[in-house]
């Protein structure tokens, strides 16, 4: 596609990335959304990495985006190893389907690995993300939570391959998230912006239905 660039948010792009991540994630997950509250405190959070948001462009005006938090891993020796995760990440509806998600991840990946990092971990619908490299974290022998748990939804790419060879894994999120919960601040900031209509659609229970399983053999 013509015109299209990606470079790193800045300041004056908040509140349009704000707009474009409530756009794209309105009622997909639960009814309304929370994504774009998620957005505006992540950037003040410990570890928030702000050399990995990335606003894709076209024409100058924001149609996606992408952003980082620290993530962990600990092996079975209590070894702990800093990887990244990124979410939320989102192209504007009128522009998906066509490639672009695609380009913004793997621009994204490769400043990844220049800072070092070579294992991205993300909790995702796999359908949208097994053609990027993600795997099942059965398949890298990473649980959540608890020992042998191993979440449908919790998917692993190794930028490096063979960066988890040998050993067992336990994933550490970041708490960047946990904002999410206060869901009075939620509705609050919701209200800066133009109102929309809160309804059911059967994404929801897809993402129920992920949320809520695991991989157990």
């Amino acid at each position: 596609m013509d015109d299209i660039s990606i470079r790193l948010e800045t300041e004056k792009d908040y509140r349009a990335v704000e707009e474009l991540t409530r756009n794209a994630f309105w009622n997909v997950y639960k009814p309304g959304a929370d994504e774009h509250y998620y957005v505006h405190t992540m950037r003040n959070h410990p570890d928030f990495i702000p050399e990995l948001a990335f606003v894709l462009e076209k024409d100058g005006e924001i149609i996606g985006n992408i952003m980082y938090t620290k993530a962990w891993i600990e092996d079975e020796n209590g070894m702990k190893k800093e990887i990244v995760s990124f979410g939320p990440f989102c192209v504007a509806p009128e522009y998906q389907r066509l490639k672009l998600g695609k380009v913004l991840i793997e621009h994204s990946f490769e400043a990844a690995r220049k800072m070092g990092y070579d294992v991205n971990i993300i909790f995702g619908n796999p359908g949208n993300y097994v053609t990027r490299g993600f795997v099942s974290c059965k398949k890298k022998n990473v649980s959540c939570f608890q020992k042998g748990n191993f979440p449908t939804a919790l998917l692993v790419c190794e930028m490096i391959p063979g960066a988890l060879d040998g050993h067992e894994w336990m994933y550490i999120p970041s708490t960047a998230a946990d904002c999410c919960d206060d869901e009075a601040a939620v509705e609050e900031f919701d209200k800066t912006f133009t109102p929309k209509e809160k309804k059911w659609m059967p994404s929801q229970e897809e993402f129920y239905i992920y949320r809520n399983s695991s991989v157990v053999r």
